[in-house]
């Protein structure tokens, strides 16, 4: 990492919170450590394909990796483009890094470099294919960018003239768009998605979690799409698994911020804390 950890970790704001810190650095062996890509791992950039994760984030995830059960990256972009754009194959000390890409229906193993995926869901295709003449239907073809995602389509809409705007104004054609192909709409940070139904990060790090037998979990993200996967440690901490959750802060996004344990600085404020977490965690 670029500077020393001198900094005392954080102090969750709830008692779960603080619960499922302490058992993650007393225990660390046990734990899973799940992180979102754009946005907690990555900065959010007006375009897409110029993502990239902080220039800190794979050496403290190559050292924070070997004391914990599992890191999980639990993103909606195709597992080998987060993959490439974090810099994480072929990496000493992330043998222990899975991708769950597409929400989980992908994953890269950094043990072995495959993918393993279901076919794609055919109305993706059907969807993406009557795109631009909704976009041109409703005025919204200037300034909104469709993102290929395989698995699912996204438009985003951080380059038009008025991008929260257009963002409103495509909810609903999009909706009805999704429907009558049997998918659903994710909403994100200027970003309308379109996807299978049954494909959410909870169900990724809760699958996973059980599948590893974590004793312990953090999660962190950034955008309405990890709602869910805060949900799934709010479950697990029901039912006795410590967890801690924590928010790339964004003021775009303020759900996560109200919810979380503890709230950072974006991808900077989440490297500092992993960092952290490898100076306090037990050997």
């Amino acid at each position: 990492m670029g500077t020393h950890i001198t900094e005392p970790l954080p102090t969750p704001r709830t008692q779960a919170g603080r619960d499922g810190l302490a058992a993650l650095v007393e225990q660390p062996h046990t734990a899973l450590i799940g992180l979102d890509f754009d946005g907690t791992l990555a900065p959010i950039v007006a375009d897409p394909e110029q993502a990239r994760a902080h220039p800190d984030a794979v050496p403290v995830l190559a050292a924070l990796a070997p004391k914990v059960a599992a890191v999980a990256v639990i993103t909606g972009r195709p597992a080998e483009v987060a993959v490439r754009y974090g810099g994480f194959a072929g990496v000493s000390g992330l043998e222990r890094l899975v991708v769950l890409g597409h929400y989980g229906a992908e994953r890269w193993e950094a043990a072995t470099g495959e993918i393993t995926a279901p076919p794609p869901h055919p109305g993706i295709a059907a969807a993406r294919a009557e795109l631009p003449a909704l976009l041109d239907r409703v005025g919204a073809a200037h300034g909104t960018w469709i993102e290929e995602k395989g698995f699912a389509v996204a438009v985003h809409t951080r380059r038009a003239d008025d991008p929260q705007a257009t963002f409103d104004s495509l909810r609903a054609p999009l909706t009805d768009l999704a429907t009558r192909h049997a998918l659903i709409v994710e909403p994100g940070r200027l970003v309308l998605e379109l996807r299978p139904p049954g494909m959410d990060k909870g169900v990724a790090l809760r699958d996973y979690a059980r599948e590893i037998g974590a004793e312990s979990v953090l999660y962190a993200g950034d955008d309405l799409g990890d709602i869910p996967a805060f949900a799934a440690v709010e479950k697990l901490r029901e039912e006795g698994v410590p967890g801690v959750l924590v928010c790339s802060g964004s003021e775009e996004v303020t759900q996560l911020a109200d919810r979380a344990d503890v709230v950072v600085d974006g991808p900077e404020g989440v490297v500092r804390l992993l960092g952290q977490t490898v100076a306090y965690s037990a050997p």
